[in-house]
């Protein structure tokens, strides 16, 4: 494995440890089961397919059944794709949005950057899983709905953080020179600004992921994530959280797969070769 890591790293001309590696090879494992899920699952996710609930695991249900019978492996792998494709979704459109209007607002300020920033700083101040929660028991739980509701907890604070680095870079004597020769805003923020913060806007990308995935478990696990018969992976924990005095596997594997995202992606974001997580002029 060290010898992959060091082929790769002198391809690449970037300092890759084995950690990141590794973290990054479960997330790509992640990815695909998410595109493919319909192609690989054993069984039909809402169908009952074992007579013994909260079933071990055996050679016909690899990962047991849960507590009405079906396999948890099929609910696992469909799970993946609501749950990863949700996510990914959501973090883009926060991202997109923060980090627009943040340099936006670096780069134009006065009046303008004064009120957008009041006004996200006043929304940020909602507590997540209470906003998460009015608006899904209010409109009605469906996957369009959890990536905007996602999408609108999480762009204040994508704003916030792209905003902080834009007003760095906008002091700097490249933006000055560059606004001397009369570019435009645009210019401004394509050319010189996002090329310069793109490395922690990427880091901070990864953090979002984990903290929507954790959120959207979360409202799961309270009953307003991914309608039934499908389910992402808190929707799995919860559903089956019976099952948790006997240490049925129906309740293990779907946390277990949680944890493997979510700690794989914070361990990842650790260990980006330095090129890459820090600012380059």
């Amino acid at each position: 494995m060290t010898a992959v890591t060091n082929f790769i790293a002198r391809k690449s001309g970037y300092n890759i440890n084995l950690v990141g590696l590794c973290s990054a090879t479960v997330i790509l494992f992640w990815a695909i089961v998410a595109l493919i899920a319909p192609m690989i699952t054993p069984y039909p996710v809402g169908e009952i397919v074992d007579w013994d609930y909260f079933g071990p695991s055996s050679s016909a249900f690899w990962l047991g059944s849960d507590y009405l019978g079906r396999d948890v492996l099929s609910r696992i792998l469909m799970g993946a794709r609501f749950t990863v494709g949700i996510s990914l979704g959501a973090v883009t459109l926060a991202c997109f949005i923060g980090v627009t209007l943040g340099m936006l607002a670096a780069v134009i300020g006065g009046l303008f950057d004064q009120v957008l920033s009041r006004f996200l700083d006043a929304f940020n101040s909602i507590p997540s899983k209470l906003f998460g929660l009015v608006v899904v028991a209010a409109v009605g739980s469906s996957v369009p709905v959890l990536i905007l509701t996602l999408t609108a907890i999480y762009a204040p604070g994508s704003y916030r953080f792209a905003r902080a680095l834009a007003v760095n870079i906008n002091t700097m004597d490249f933006v000055t020179v560059a606004r001397a020769r009369g570019e435009g805003t645009l210019y401004l923020i394509k050319e010189e600004i996002l090329p310069n913060i793109i490395g922690p806007v990427l880091a901070d990308f990864g953090l979002r992921f984990v903290f929507i995935v954790l959120l959207l478990s979360g409202l799961s696990f309270l009953g307003l994530g991914v309608l039934p018969p499908n389910a992402d992976w808190g929707a799995l924990v919860k559903e089956n959280i019976s099952g948790l005095p006997f240490a049925a596997p129906a309740v293990i594997y779907p946390s277990f797969a949680i944890a493997s995202l979510t700690i794989s992606v914070n361990m990842m974001i650790d260990n980006l070769p330095k090129k890459i997580r820090d600012r380059e002029d």
